[in-house]
């Protein structure tokens, strides 16, 4: 039961964190590269955008998140970021070289590696910040 308690409350907290930081992180400080890098022919405007499959979205990956951690053995924050930000990191290199092969959504390489690098920070941070909330529910 106490690790089931765990899991859900970093699925909570790393669902949250991951919604906020990813809109920071995409919608703010990589809009503009990232848009000017890739084909945005099939991208939803921004009033068409459909948010309760964002927001599961960001509920599935806490789960994925926490589930790492608490499977880990240690949650330490030191951790949470490294054992968050690999896991972020492989995430996006297995989908975006997947989308640079077999579509046209990619203009470059280098839009594999800031967004690859923008998944790790976005992993990274939650695995931090999750770290002390797992260790603190159901003890």
């Amino acid at each position: 039961m106490k690790k089931t308690q765990k899991i859900l409350a970093g699925t909570l907290v790393a669902g949250i964190v991951m919604f906020f930081l990813g809109w920071l992180i995409y919608g703010v400080l990589l809009a503009g590269f990232l848009s000017a890098n890739c084909d945005n022919s099939n991208a939803r405007p921004m009033e068409e955008m459909v948010w309760w499959a964002l927001i599961l979205a960001n509920f599935a990956s806490g789960l994925l998140l926490a589930l790492t951690l608490g499977w880990s053995g240690s949650i330490t924050m030191g951790a949470g970021f490294k054992i968050g930000a690999l896991l972020g990191l492989l995430i996006a290199l297995a989908f975006d070289l997947s989308m640079y092969a077999m579509t046209t959504m990619y203009s470059n390489l280098a839009v594999i590696v800031v967004d690859s690098l923008g998944y790790a920070i976005l992993y990274g941070l939650s695995g931090l910040l999750i770290a002390p909330i797992m260790n603190k529910v159901g003890n």
